[in-house]
């Protein structure tokens, strides 16, 4: 089970890039971080998720 944005998941031997798919984010307004580490947008594809990875998908809000 992966923990994504404080929920457990069943992402395991997913990419970055298909969970971004399944979960219907824009990969162009979020940022991911993949235990405590930034991850690059050229690695979401490469990127598999393992049992215990806590990601965190942080999406960008503008305002004023």
């Amino acid at each position: 089970m992966v923990t994504i944005n404080g929920k457990e998941v069943d992402m395991s031997g997913k990419t970055i890039s298909q969970y971004l798919e399944i979960a219907n984010y824009n990969p162009k307004t979020i940022a991911v971080e993949c235990n405590e580490v930034i991850i690059s947008k050229s690695d979401y594809e490469t990127t598999v998720l393992k049992d215990g990875d806590v990601v965190e998908v942080v999406s960008f809000m503008g305002g004023g």
